[in-house]
């Protein structure tokens, strides 16, 4: 084992001998071992073990565990810490600013045993509220977390939007408006279908004069890491890290090029089977290609060959959901729990923003590391939120909680309390370490409850950082059926879950969706739209969305569902 293996062996025993709150004095002098170490340049490998005793800062104890290391390429004492330390928190352990004592807080208090589950706290502003950490300390965190993850070359749809449209800005002006060489620039690809997570943006340069195009796209991309021309596409990534193509393409093979650089692989193979004659025939819209091929024309985001070809051939696809559609918003935060504003403020950014009505889903008590909220507070919240109706009339607030789904699939808080909630979402926090069967079980009990309402982000995932828990959807979709329970499609843009892939299968059910924001703050109520993107990936129209009903409409569903449970 070289010095630097060791270096680094002997950093890590320090930070976990703090992280289990060892003896202080052996942490101390591993940690002043480590600092003298690092200086030195003579390989350890060379020296007796009495040699490596006489080392500044280093004695017989680290001694022993620099000749084990070299000897066995391994040390026990550090084995047993790793063995009884979450894998997730070792990798905590090594983002820059956070050591043992923040880490510590931030597994034990705040039960976050993963990057990814410590990203979405930040997201979530949970960070704040523990020891020794503040907003500041929070951003910095998060901005830590999203260049390790940009370093994975794969991102969030939220987070390369701004990018995405920064870049067709930019170019658009210099081609466009500047030099006149070029029509339109369409970005394709993944980025048009509005998928959830991509690694790579590609733009479509509309022009008659490819070679100006070409001259220009030379000097654009001076500069740009692993830039590579092949075939007039220049492909190299940005500062961002994601993989940027630019492409100049002859006008008059525009429309047939955009179709091909738009769909999945699948979907435009289907396409092209019902046009035998389409590298002859020039297009002058994307709408001829389908319209050629006996299809009505098919969206952008559908182009996934789940139902669209078919449903296309028999005219029959579906009046996409719009963002305008959602009249208000259900599953949000406020200061009673997690959230970094008010009721007032939350329900005000509403009206804001024009929606009729706004869901309160405070996390429940035993999600104690959201700050849940016991009984007595809850109280105090439904006193608010009555005066908050009469003050904001016709606006209305709806009084709900996220109820955390025990380990037995049971529900947070007696049925007496569950009783005084105009709905329930009903969601897993925790335990999400299920085989499918255990998760399966847990869920279909929690959606028998009779107090459920929707069952809220059912698989737990946090897109590119945390799979979720393996779920069988068609079960699950089922027992909603059966309990006229509604799913969540969490918008928050790192869960979008559930899945879009199954959003079809529970529109066939006749299963509705609720699009939520499952907003913290005030900013994040907008995060609607990105549920609204892929929900419209998977069909999704008005009628089968929950919160597209009017405030009176969504106040008698609540009534009326309230009532079938008093009589039952």
């Amino acid at each position: 084992m070289e010095n630097k293996e060791i270096i680094s062996s002997l950093k890590l025993l320090a930070k976990l001998m703090e992280l289990h709150e060892e003896n202080p004095f052996k942490v101390k002098s591993v940690q002043n071992a480590v600092f003298n170490l690092d200086k030195f340049a003579t390989p350890f490998n060379s020296l007796t073990q009495k040699e490596i005793e006489n080392l500044p800062g280093v004695g017989k104890g680290i001694a022993a565990k620099i000749i084990e290391l070299v000897q066995n390429n391994h040390l026990t004492e550090l084995d047993d810490l790793i063995n009884i330390t979450p894998s997730g928190i070792i990798e905590i352990l090594g983002i820059k600013g956070l050591g043992p004592k923040k880490v510590a807080t931030i597994w034990q208090d705040l039960n976050i045993e993963t990057v990814g589950e410590l990203y979405y706290a930040c997201n979530e502003n949970r960070l704040i509220e523990a020891k020794g950490f503040g907003l500041k300390t929070q951003e910095e965190i998060k901005k830590k977390i999203e260049f390790m993850m940009a370093g994975t070359g794969w991102f969030h749809y939220a987070s390369i939007e701004p990018i995405a449209y920064s870049i067709l800005k930019s170019l658009e002006t210099e081609l466009i408006q500047l030099k006149k060489i070029a029509t339109v620039i369409e970005i394709a690809g993944d980025f048009r279908r509005n998928c959830e997570v991509l690694d790579r943006l590609i733009y479509l340069i509309n022009t008659n004069d490819v070679n100006k195009v070409y001259d220009f796209l030379t000097v654009f991309t001076i500069g740009f890491s692993e830039l590579n021309i092949d075939e007039n596409r220049f492909t190299f990534r940005d500062e961002s890290g994601i993989i940027i193509t630019l492409q100049p393409v002859q006008q008059a093979n525009f429309p047939f090029t955009l179709l091909k650089e738009t769909g999945s692989k699948v979907h435009v193979e289907e396409v092209l089977k019902l046009l035998p004659d389409s590298t002859k025939k020039i297009f002058e819209t994307e709408e001829q290609v389908y319209l050629d091929a006996g299809l009505t024309y098919i969206l952008p985001e559908l182009r996934e060959n789940t139902f669209e070809i078919e449903a296309a051939k028999n005219h029959k696809l579906p009046q996409l959901i719009n963002n305008s559609d959602l009249l208000g918003t259900l599953h949000n935060h406020s200061t009673y729990s997690d959230g970094a504003n008010t009721l007032s403020e939350m329900a005000n950014a509403c009206i804001q923003n024009g929606l009729q009505y706004f869901g309160i889903c405070d996390h429940s008590k035993s999600a104690f590391y959201a700050k849940g909220m016991k009984e007595d507070l809850i109280l105090a919240q439904h006193a608010e939120i009555e005066k908050l109706n009469l003050k904001l009339a016709p606006f209305k607030l709806f009084k709900g909680i996220e109820s955390d789904i025990l380990n037995d699939g049971s529900l947070d808080y007696s049925n007496e309390i569950l009783s005084t909630f105009d709905f329930v979402v009903a969601s897993v926090h925790s335990n999400l370490k299920m085989e499918e069967q255990k998760a399966n079980a847990r869920l279909k009990k929690a959606i028998e409850n009779p107090f459920t309402t929707i069952l809220g982000h059912p698989t737990g995932r946090l897109l590119l950082v945390r799979e979720g828990y393996k779920i069988d959807h068609a079960y699950i979709i089922d027992c909603c059926a059966a309990n006229n329970v509604i799913i969540e499609l969490n918008a928050n843009p790192l869960r979008l879950d559930m899945d879009w892939r199954w959003i079809h299968y529970a529109i066939n059910k006749g299963v509705k969706i609720s699009i939520n924001p499952d907003a913290h703050k005030t900013s994040t109520l907008a995060d609607m739209r990105y549920g609204v993107l892929v929900a419209r990936k998977a069909g999704l129209t008005a009628e089968m969305c929950f919160n597209t009903l009017n405030v009176n409409e969504m106040d008698l569903y609540f009534r009326n569902r309230k009532r079938t449970m008093e009589i039952k």
